[in-house]
């Protein structure tokens, strides 16, 4: 009988025919520019044809800002299954409504959103939950179900395994379930300030809220891209007394430094070590904003390299090892297959809390923007380029080889007209 892991990679390897994705309806007398992945590091700008109203919930979005997120980098290398040739990439991204089908109530012709890659009904018993990121309806993948016993909700531009939707990196953006999936923005503060709105500033407070984050404790965090630099903001917001933050580029250690944080640069320090010197009894929650990619040792390098683990677990494990007993280890950074040398008895010997999941966008995103609006926080510090929709390939290259300060970089397609 074949194992578990046997039948996972058979599932992984699998034909894309047999895993069903959605088709949008498209326009062949008017095209766009779209970015299309080819493979493994391998990007391009073409003109395609523009997406139009398939269902009758759907919305059609131009795109006034859009950006890289670290997740992006997976399916940039072909390191999560279910990508195929000229797939539309991207996931992040805000604009202004082109048109809307019969059936959509919440918004009209110009107005201005916020578009959720977390793509929910809004009528399921998950979504009545509050569980958006868990929609029963929004993704047809049976390669998803047959690696994880079940499907999640249907993504924006990450590949045939959350549904094949098409990706935000284009001119035109179909949003299905229009009315659950948009957030309206009626305020004049800048495409900069609202933008991660679609993601990265939402999953941050995510985060959190997977810890019971709160108010005199101390965490660290691992992985100071945008999720871990917003998660540090927010921390802060919420009365964190104590922050430590764990990354070896510079210039994240920075940034988070000027955001009060203590930092610590995994390569020139035992992080184990460092921090039981630094916060003895341990943190009260630990958070992983870094996912399954990033191997420290040779093994489990080797291990991921022969397809013996998909995933490397290597900082979930220095979290569970590092936070107090009793304590939280809230997840966010992705994982989506399996690993060797899980610190599972640590687990359940310190009586371990561990929380984890895509973010539910629609559940916090207006009470997010208030604080935004109003001024208490400027998520706009992240900043740190500008790139056209045409030159999106090099914008990859930048934020995958971390040069140049790259942290966070938006995306303008041509001639937008976005408030920035």
């Amino acid at each position: 009988m074949a194992s578990y892991i046997d039948k996972f990679m058979q599932a992984v390897s699998s034909d894309p025919v047999e895993n069903p994705s959605v088709q949008s309806k498209k326009d062949p007398n008017r095209t766009m520019r779209a970015v299309e992945w080819f493979g493994d590091a391998d990007v391009r700008v073409v003109d395609r044809p523009k997406p139009m109203i398939t269902e009758p919930g759907d919305a059609i979005i131009r795109m006034t800002s859009a950006t890289l997120c670290g997740s992006d980098l997976h399916l940039y290398h072909h390191e999560f299954s279910g990508m195929e040739k000229h797939d539309v990439l991207g996931h992040e991204a805000m604009g202004i409504v082109e048109e809307v089908g019969p059936d959509v109530t919440g918004f009209n012709k110009g107005d201005r959103v916020i578009v959720s890659p977390v793509l929910a009904d809004g009528t399921c018993s998950y979504c009545k939950e509050g569980k958006f990121d868990a929609c029963d309806t929004t993704n047809p993948s049976k390669l998803m179900e047959t690696m994880i016993g079940h499907r999640c909700a249907g993504l924006l531009g990450y590949g045939h395994l959350t549904g094949g939707y098409e990706g935000v990196f284009a001119e035109y953006i179909r949003v299905p379930y229009a009315d659950t999936n948009l957030l309206k923005i009626t305020s004049n503060v800048p495409d900069d300030k609202v933008l991660f709105l679609a993601d990265s500033l939402v999953t941050a407070w995510h985060a959190c809220e997977l810890g019971e984050v709160k108010k005199d404790q101390t965490i660290c965090i691992w992985g100071l891209g945008p999720v871990g630099l917003y998660c540090a903001m927010w921390a802060f917001f919420r009365g964190v007394k104590r922050i430590i933050g764990i990354d070896n580029v510079p210039e994240r250690l920075q940034a988070a430094a000027k955001l009060g944080c203590e930092t610590i640069n995994f390569s020139e320090k035992n992080v184990i070590t460092t921090v039981q010197e630094m916060v003895p009894g341990g943190p009260d929650v630990c958070v992983d904003a870094v996912g399954f990619r990033y191997a420290k040792n040779i093994l489990h390098k080797l291990e991921r390299f022969v397809r013996l683990e998909t995933d490397n677990p290597t900082t979930i494990s220095e979290c569970i090892t590092l936070v107090k007993k009793g304590g939280i280890v809230s997840i966010i950074g992705d994982y989506y297959g399996l690993c060797n040398h899980f610190p599972i008895g640590a687990v359940m010997e310190k009586g371990l809390t561990l929380r984890s999941g895509i973010v539910p966008l629609q559940k916090y995103w207006k009470e997010l923007l208030g604080y935004v609006e109003q001024g208490k926080v400027d998520p706009s510090f992240i900043v740190t380029h500008h790139f056209s929709l045409e030159d999106t390939p090099q914008a990859y290259k930048l934020f995958d080889l971390k040069e140049q300060g790259a942290i966070k970089i938006v995306i303008k397609p041509p001639q937008q007209q976005s408030i920035s």
